[in-house]
């Protein structure tokens, strides 16, 4: 859980900093980056929560994993 966290907090750092350079120069590669940042962070913590609930509930449930 500590990775998922520590994610978080460089994907906001990312964001408000991305966010910031964004203003003073209005170079819409920031708000590029940002959303590619966004859409990355999205698919990872996509994956983590499928693996969750494969380890949680399907391996358990098989009882493959006791």
């Amino acid at each position: 859980m500590i990775v998922i966290r520590l994610l978080i907090v460089i994907v906001i750092l990312l964001l408000v900093l991305s966010g910031g350079l964004y203003l003073l120069t209005r170079d819409n590669r920031y708000l590029r980056f940002a959303m590619q940042t966004l859409r990355f962070t999205g698919l990872m913590l996509l994956v983590v929560a499928l693996l969750f609930v494969l380890e949680r509930y399907v391996l358990v449930g098989w009882r493959i994993l006791l």
